[in-house]
């Protein structure tokens, strides 16, 4: 019989591809279903959430700028990583959510292969919502859609890691950097996502993930004037109410929280194009050679 101690796992912030502690020092008990302790988590504080601001930002140029077939690349080398770790999350999931290894398993697999998914659109997104106009005059008038910018993303409290990369992977799909305010109640999936995330091509600051209180976090992203949307799907009614008056201040884009009956159902495009603009490029037509004809 061995007298070995466990060696527990401290779970971290995930911030600008580093793990810090909270600044605040902080910690709460993250406890299973039945009541059961199973670690302590990082509880977030303000200069938390203003540090990955910062870190969001100053990654949203390299990450926007990368072609999206890079992007698509890069999304799927997070998907290899989920599948070679697929057991812990499925130990993790299973407590999380109260579930049986089996089901918790149905629910690891299909965010994998939701990532997968999303990954797939990186390059065919543009070509759904991009296009060229008909105008009456010489001119080429193209629009092609961007991103946004730097996302703040609440993700859902009750699904701790299909609902997490159902929210949070169309947002990095089409070139956005992300905040993620990890699920409250169940975190340590969102933690550990971070763990893949740095171990596998992701530039660091591209994700940015945060446990702790939802709205002591949100609130501070809301309101911050270097953040240029929020999606609000892990807030209850009186918080996305809140937060979105404080969004309006520099006119953010909000996504209102929409109830999910079932996340294993395909989800669309919807998330994608939540946060994209449109550009669109005015360009006159010119003459070839002597002939005088146009193009």
């Amino acid at each position: 019989m061995s007298d070995r101690l466990s060696v527990l796992k401290t779970y971290k912030l995930y911030v600008g591809g580093k793990f810090p502690r909270s600044e605040s020092g902080r910690v709460y008990e993250v406890t299973d279903s039945k009541g059961k302790w199973l670690a302590n988590a990082p509880q977030s504080s303000r200069k938390d959430a203003r540090d990955a601001v910062v870190a969001a930002r100053k990654a949203f140029g390299g990450w926007s700028g990368a072609t999206a077939y890079n992007r698509g690349q890069v999304l799927y080398r997070v998907a290899e990583m989920l599948e070679g770790r697929k057991a812990q999350f499925v130990h993790e999931v299973a407590d999380a959510e109260g579930l049986s290894k089996s089901r918790a398993a149905e629910q690891v697999e299909a965010t994998i292969d939701r990532w997968v998914w999303y990954a797939g659109w990186t390059d065919k997104i543009a070509q759904v919502v991009g296009g060229a106009n008909p105008v009456a005059g010489p001119y080429f008038n193209l629009s092609s859609p961007e991103p946004t910018g730097v996302v703040a993303v609440l993700a859902p409290q009750e699904s701790s890691f299909l609902g997490l990369v159902s929210v949070l992977a169309p947002v990095i799909a089409t070139g956005n950097t992300a905040i993620v305010v990890a699920s409250e109640r169940s975190p340590l999936p969102a933690l550990s996502l971070g763990e893949v995330l740095a171990t596998s091509d992701v530039p660091g600051g591209v994700v940015n993930v945060l446990s702790g209180r939802t709205a002591e976090i949100a609130t501070p992203l809301a309101s911050h004037q270097d953040v240029n949307a929020i999606d609000l799907a892990g807030a209850d009614e009186v918080l996305a109410k809140e937060l979105e008056i404080a969004a309006a201040d520099n006119l953010k884009r909000v996504l209102r929280p929409q109830p999910v009956d079932n996340w294993t159902a395909t989800p669309g495009t919807e998330r994608l194009t939540a946060f994209l603009e449109t550009k669109t490029v005015w360009h006159p037509t010119g003459s070839l050679g002597a002939s005088g004809s146009s193009y």
